[in-house]
């Protein structure tokens, strides 16, 4: 049997193992692969996984693992070594880890059908954790300047209040921080809803739900949006992937 999970903690909106108990049955693998869901509250716990699950084969990380995996690796694939956090990994004959990030392919695939033909935007990405990350590598290689946006300013963040000055500059929003998903679906992003128009662009990497605060409240005025569905489906086709190379 070759197992595969999701690290992460909470998973109470888990869309991993869903996802792929269907695809093993639709490819007829399901007596022989399976997908189970791994909520550790700390990745130290993720050694005893590997060394007691026979047939673990790899894993999708989600938050808080992106980044705290890291030291946990043997080997880390070029492209998620410059983004600096990762989301796939692969467990290799030795039971060692390699790191892959798949977010960079996911959000890639998914903004570039979003935006069509409109590449000329500014960026505000709001939140700084692994999934931000990924997103800021994607849009440097697409061409589009890009602002990080988080509570706290610091060196290379602003926080909301100068977020929102920007707003007439920057059409294209991304919201990168849990804010709106299940359960907690009445948050949303402090940003000024009446400053976001029929000229803007709202992506929201939250999918549960399908309409966020954030994507709602956008909608309403005018603004273009898209939930994190089509990534995801994208991300995990990579990981997919990476599994089976």
């Amino acid at each position: 049997m070759k197992k595969f999970g999701l690290l992460g903690f909470p998973l109470s909106h888990s869309f991993s193992k869903k996802y792929f108990t269907e695809k093993f049955v639709k490819l007829g693998i399901a007596d022989t692969h399976q997908y189970d869901l791994y909520e550790i509250e700390h990745i130290d716990e993720l050694k005893e996984i590997i060394n007691k699950t026979e047939g673990i084969t790899g894993f999708n990380v989600t938050i808080p693992h992106k980044l705290n995996v890291l030291p946990h690796l043997s080997d880390i694939e070029p492209n998620a070594q410059r983004i600096g956090a990762v989301n796939v990994l692969k467990v290799q004959e030795n039971k060692t880890l390699k790191g892959y990030n798949s977010d960079y392919y996911g959000f890639s695939k998914s903004l570039a059908e979003f935006l069509g033909d409109t590449r000329k935007l500014k960026a505000l990405v709001l939140g700084n954790g692994g999934a931000a990350k990924a997103v800021c590598v994607s849009l440097e290689d697409m061409g589009i300047p890009y602002q990080l946006v988080s509570r706290r300013a610091s060196d290379d963040t602003i926080n909301y209040r100068k977020a929102n000055e920007l707003l007439a500059e920057y059409k294209l929003i991304v919201n990168c921080t849990p804010l709106g998903t299940y359960p907690n679906v009445s948050t949303f992003p402090d940003l000024d809803y009446e400053n976001i128009g029929s000229g803007h662009f709202c992506f929201d990497l939250v999918y549960n739900p399908s309409e966020t605060k954030f994507l709602q409240k956008s909608k309403e005025n005018g603004a273009k949006t898209i939930n994190g569905y089509d990534m995801l489906v994208y991300q995990a086709e990579k990981s997919w992937e990476i599994w089976n190379s």
